[in-house]
């Protein structure tokens, strides 16, 4: 097993320390700005940084990937709680305690049981819709944060909108005005200076002059009083009735979660050249949403931006994830009257700008390019999250993730070998193109398992290609073999679909031969009743003869329409 901070020596000692007290510049305002996404206090965002980074670190395989709220679960916490209590109040805090205990539960499942594959089915359009549904509903909040327009920022996106538009009459420009000079200093400053944390410039700017000017007194809104001291050791108190109602909203921030932050951990191990272990990952985000549950926090992901940041200032252990600790417990215990006069609308302009390329802009125009399908998927995902709510767009995602599987699946290459005639384009055209090898036989190849997707596709190709070597005026078809090299399994309906072939082959008095059968296929065809006296394991030596003296073309067709 792993050491905890693996690939930590002496000699990138001092570089992994830098790289942690940067990692504070950015995780502090960030954090703060997520918690008031999630409709809870700014400590719950900085007891996020605390134990359940400590847990995390110290128990996860990769060595670069950082823990912690990030803006779309903290909009996903928001839009599935926000139902259930008033944002703000204890009972809200206390069903997001309760939110994190569960996604810690489902993480430790997924470890135990190795579940990890499920989160596969969220493939990448699914998660730029859904993801870039949540960044749009989060960026409206922001800006009326940035224009100090109040709005009811727990409500759906068509009322957040309405209310932003109708309230457009009471911005305050000196709100205006931070945010905007907030926002150009934040790209500008990334463009150029990137290694410069100006998240946390903006915000030390922007209070001062809050502070020196007292812009509270003419409008501007600040974070107000910030609690002292470490977070305490609690549990969520609720009755079972709402612990099930919070299960869905576990499950989405659970596989949203899986999804990104396995990727992101193998991505950045094979790039930096140190082994990985998805298990143990979702192992330590089990362990890690339970400190959060039990440490005054909200659920905790993959922060993407972060492993990045970090991977440029050339660290490669989890000792920032350390420094970042005691770092926040340390303001914490100290400093939290520096964060009380911090206004709101740099705030949000600190957010807004984190959650930009969110909106996966650049993504959808690539899906538009690639496939117009699965740009079709994800704008679907996009629309469901937005309009709907966060809980539907991830059950959509899973739907449409199963349509765009059975799709794909309803399509497999089938392998006509033919010996005569030019390869055909299609078995769906209907054009005779000399399908059939010397002394009428026809060789097929199917690659891909049988089964209800595609049974009758299969069943239907065969039959044409037979008809088009009939019509190819190469004599009568005697013979049919079926190449079952990339036949894996066949199930029940598949099973069916292929009994109906076998009938139709009896009344046209062609033989049926298996060639190359895997020892588990064979064992499932015989299970299934689909050998005996009407089909032969291996090639008949008539297809082999046949076939010995031929020159035969592979064509790889696509049945299904």
């Amino acid at each position: 097993m792993q050491r905890p901070l693996a690939g930590l020596t002496r000699r990138n000692l001092v570089r992994e320390l830098v790289a942690g007290v940067t990692l504070i510049a950015i995780a502090i305002p960030l954090n703060i700005g997520y918690a008031q996404i999630a409709g809870l206090p700014a400590t719950a965002g900085l007891y996020a940084l605390i134990v359940p980074t400590v847990v995390y670190a110290l128990t996860v395989s990769s060595r670069q990937l950082i823990a912690s709220p990030d803006a779309a679960a903290a909009a996903l916490v928001a839009s599935s709680i926000g139902g259930l209590a008033v944002a703000g109040s204890d009972d809200y805090a206390t069903l997001a305690l309760a939110q994190a205990v569960l996604c810690g539960i489902m993480f430790l499942l997924l470890a135990v049981f190795k579940l990890g594959f499920l989160a596969n089915f969220l493939s990448k359009p699914i998660l730029v819709g859904f993801v870039g549904g949540l960044a749009l509903d989060i960026l409206v909040s922001q800006i009326a944060k940035m224009l100090g327009v109040k709005i009811d920022s727990g409500g759906e996106f068509v009322d957040k909108v309405a209310g932003l538009v109708t309230g457009l009459g009471t911005t305050n420009l000196i709100s205006l005005a931070i945010s905007v000079l907030s926002v150009v200093v934040l790209l500008a400053g990334k463009r150029f200076l990137p290694a410069v944390p100006w998240a946390l410039v903006v915000l030390v700017v922007a209070t001062v002059v809050v502070v020196l000017a007292s812009l509270d007194d003419a409008g501007v809104s600040v974070l107000g009083e910030v609690p002292a001291g470490p977070p305490a050791l609690t549990w969520p108190v609720i009755d079972w009735t709402t612990w099930l109602m919070l299960i869905p909203s576990a499950i989405a921030l659970t596989l949203v979660t899986t999804a990104e932050g396995l990727l992101v951990s193998r991505s950045y191990g094979e790039k930096r050249g140190y082994p990985t272990n998805p298990n143990r990952d979702l192992f330590a985000f089990g362990l890690g949403n339970l400190a959060a549950g039990a440490s005054g926090s909200f659920a905790v992901g993959s922060s993407t931006s972060r492993t990045a940041a970090m991977d440029q200032a050339g660290s490669r252990t989890q000792l920032p994830s350390l420094v970042l600790a005691v770092g926040t417990l340390l303001l914490l215990l100290f400093g939290t009257a520096l964060l009380a006069d911090i206004p709101s609308p740099a705030i949000g302009a600190i957010v807004g700008v984190a959650i930009l390329p969110l909106l996966g802009i650049r993504d959808f125009i690539g899906l538009w390019k690639a496939d117009r399908f699965e740009f079709v998927v994800g704008a679907v995902c996009f629309l469901v999250t937005l309009f709907i709510g966060s809980i539907p767009g991830i059950v959509v995602a899973f739907v449409l993730a199963l349509v765009n599987l059975a799709k794909r699946a309803a399509n497999p290459a089938i392998d006509v070998l033919a010996s005569s005639g030019e390869p055909s384009d299609s078995l769906l055209d209907e054009a005779p193109k000399g399908q059939v090898t010397a002394s009428g036989v026809v060789v097929v190849r199917l690659a891909a398992p049988l089964f209800f997707a595609n049974g009758s596709v299969f069943s239907d190709a065969v039959k044409r290609a037979v008809e088009r070597a009939r019509a190819a005026g190469n004599g009568p078809v005697r013979h049919l073999v079926v190449d079952m090299e990339a036949v894996t399994d066949v199930d029940v309906t598949g099973a069916e679909s292929f009994e109906a072939l076998l009938v139709w082959l009896e009344r046209e008095r062609i033989d049926l031969s298996f060639s190359r059968v895997r020892p588990d296929a064979k064992a499932r065809l015989d299970h299934l009743g689909l050998l005996g006296d009407r089909a032969s394991y291996e090639t008949n030596r008539a297809a082999l003869a046949a076939l010995a003296g031929e020159t035969v073309h592979d064509t790889t067709e696509h049945g299904g329409a």
